[in-house]
């Protein structure tokens, strides 16, 4: 079983998050982590709150997977991570909205 995450992004700055994913990418290796979908959605139809702005204005989804829920939490902890989504994550995406967090059959 493995750990997986269903995250919607309003993503602001195209090639400022494309600098944040290269950067993060072998950090997340580290944590046996990696992407098994990644869309660009250009319509959000429907959302748990139809009152969210953010929600409204996803326009870019994905799954994120790792070997274990514990090592999601280091990945999300780790010093490293930290300074590159300070770098280029903050100032590229405008909303990060967690769909889904479950165990995943393999």
């Amino acid at each position: 079983m493995s750990y997986e995450i269903l995250v919607g992004l309003q993503v602001i700055d195209d090639a400022k998050y494309a600098e944040y994913r290269a950067a993060m990418k072998p950090i997340l290796a580290d944590y046996q982590g990696h992407f098994v979908y990644d869309f660009r959605v250009s319509e959000v139809l429907k959302t748990e709150q139809q009152d969210s702005p953010e929600q409204r204005k996803i326009n870019r989804v994905f799954t994120i997977n790792f070997s274990s829920e514990a090592h999601m939490e280091d990945f999300f902890a780790d010093a490293s991570y930290l300074k590159v989504k300070q770098q280029h994550f903050v100032d590229s995406v405008a909303s990060t909205t967690i769909i889904s967090a479950y165990q995943k059959a393999d």
